[in-house]
């Protein structure tokens, strides 16, 4: 269980496919101080931690994971968003963030507010039920909070920390992002399903 308050950023140092899977080495400012077997959020995917060497881990995802992030995009230089898991006895910045990341969602548009930015993102129209007006998602890993919904489309703004600690500053229009939309969410619309 992650918060969406990303920690630091790690850069792809190597990627290689094995099958349907690949393996990324990502080289981070935290590395050092993770475990062989942790579960990290890695653009608000939950990975395993699987090898260590100095500043430099490795992950794993599976075709599964690929089909429904945009990990499978990632190459030698890329930036990505890293979170440890949450410790219970600590406080909740964010939102309960499980890094399983439900589908992509497409950038829109990124528009500079004099300080502050807003990017418009579309998710597909089966997710629609789980957005609402000052709800919480996850992009890529970060806990933003939502505004200006139509039935597929909505706003986050974007605070100067944010931008200038997480890869959102280098997402463009057009880009795909991933999205976990709210557990709590989730939960209430299967009840509903089930009662009809």
């Amino acid at each position: 269980m992650f918060t969406g308050i990303i920690e630091t950023t790690g850069v792809v140092k190597k990627v290689a496919a094995s099958g349907s899977n690949k393996t990324f080495w990502i080289e981070s400012a935290i590395s050092a101080e993770l475990k062989v077997d942790q579960s990290v959020s890695h653009n608000g995917v939950c990975l395993t931690v699987e090898t260590l060497s100095e500043n430099i881990h490795s992950v794993t995802a599976i075709e599964e994971t690929l089909k429904k992030t945009n990990l499978g995009a990632l190459a030698e230089g890329s930036l990505v968003n890293i979170e440890r898991c949450l410790i219970m006895n600590g406080r909740l910045d964010g939102h309960l963030v499980q890094g399983h990341v439900d589908d992509t969602a497409r950038c829109l548009s990124v528009a500079e507010k004099k300080g502050s930015w807003e990017y418009e993102f579309e998710i597909d129209e089966k997710f629609a039920p789980l957005i609402i007006e000052k709800g919480s998602a996850c992009i890529n890993g970060i806990s933003l909070t939502l505004f200006d919904l139509s039935k597929t489309r909505f706003k986050v703004a974007i605070i100067p920390y944010t931008y200038n600690h997480t890869n959102i500053r280098f997402i463009n229009a057009s880009d795909l992002v991933n999205i976990e939309f709210d557990v709590v969410g989730k939960y209430i619309l299967r009840k509903k399903e089930l009662e009809c």
